[in-house]
């Protein structure tokens, strides 16, 4: 990819055009895989998480070199991707959250920061002739869409520990550094691991994961009749609540659950250090990897949403529901 965008001569039309082509040939080769039934779910998860990783460095870097009139050519400035792309678990049609952090240099002002994360966007969303690279959500940022699109490190810590919302916490079990200045990569991690290591109430915990995740049903009602595979109690929402709760609840104690390692890693490594039942962990797990299987597959056929059949759902929601009630001590009923 770096040979074939070398050889353009700067022209930002054909290196948009050629990262497109990148990116579809790649997945494409992937596609092809999957449904040969050569690349397990994890492994395929892993590839179209680093095709994107390989894209936001390269876009980084063709972002940068186009802004002639930063004053220094390698400002220490680092992208961090959350949700899928945090956790390794991108899919065929997965956004890619992400949030941008600076580190002050003389030189650089808080515009020529935020000027590059807007070339940045840009250079992922425009469509071109060859289609778009990415969409993508920046709303897991410090004050969310009121802030402002990239954040200096020091006030991003200073957020997370003062200011921050639990579920801003929920989700820092799912981020990592994925492109640009390495030592503000090292220092992100570092203070992930501080923020996840901190040692929380449960109980209050517990409510407020419940409380946010009833919020987060209230906002994709279904009334199709189907199983929503992603939203619905049950589906793959639960799971990943049920691992960042055992997470923040008990990675004091324990410092390998911070390990960015996958919710389905996650499952086993709780069971192994006895925090839930070996037996309901390997339940859920078999039904995340159905879910995830299913979401995969209902986005090549074109689907809008990945939903199934009711009666196909329950069993495998009643696996999740069974470690939710366990885990959260409360019901999360399948409707």
């Amino acid at each position: 990819l770096r040979e074939t965008l070398a050889a353009t001569g700067g022209d930002t039309e054909r290196d948009m055009d050629i990262l497109r082509h990148f990116k579809h040939a790649q997945t494409l080769r992937l596609i092809a895989q999957d449904l040969a039934g050569a690349l397990p779910l994890e492994t395929l998860a892993d590839h179209l998480s680093d095709l994107a990783c390989i894209v936001l460095r390269e876009v980084l870097r063709l972002s940068r070199a186009s802004m002639r009139q930063t004053t220094m050519a390698e400002p220490a400035f680092a992208v961090i991707g959350y949700g899928k792309l945090g956790g390794k678990e991108l899919g065929y049609a997965s956004d890619l959250d992400l949030v941008f952090l600076y580190r002050d240099q003389d030189g650089e002002t808080v515009e020529n920061h935020v000027r590059l994360a807007q070339r940045m966007n840009t250079w992922l969303t425009s469509i071109t002739p060859a289609g778009q690279l990415y969409d993508t959500d920046f709303r897991l940022r410090p004050d969310g869409e009121s802030g402002l699109i990239t954040s200096s490190f020091e006030g991003y810590a200073r957020y997370q520990r003062e200011r921050a919302w639990p579920w801003e916490h929920q989700a820092l079990t799912r981020a990592r550094f994925v492109a640009g200045d390495a030592a503000i990569g090292a220092d992100f991690e570092a203070l992930r691991i501080d923020i996840l290591r901190q040692q929380r109430d449960t109980s209050r915990l517990k409510t407020e994961v419940v409380q946010m995740r009833q919020k987060m049903h209230a906002a994709h009602p279904n009334r199709s009749g189907l199983f929503d595979v992603k939203h619905d109690p049950g589906g793959i929402i639960d799971v990943e609540f049920v691992v960042q709760t055992l997470v923040l609840a008990h990675a004091h104690a324990h410092a390998a659950l911070t390990g960015n390692i996958g919710n389905l890693a996650l499952l086993k490594l709780a069971a192994e250090l006895e925090l839930i039942p070996r037996d309901e962990a390997l339940a859920a797990h078999g039904a995340y990897r159905h879910w995830r299987q299913k979401q995969h597959a209902l986005r090549l056929a074109g689907a809008q949403y990945a939903r199934v059949p009711m009666d196909e759902a329950r069993p495998h929601a009643e696996s999740v529901q069974r470690l939710w009630r366990r885990v959260l001590e409360q019901t999360n009923e399948l409707k």
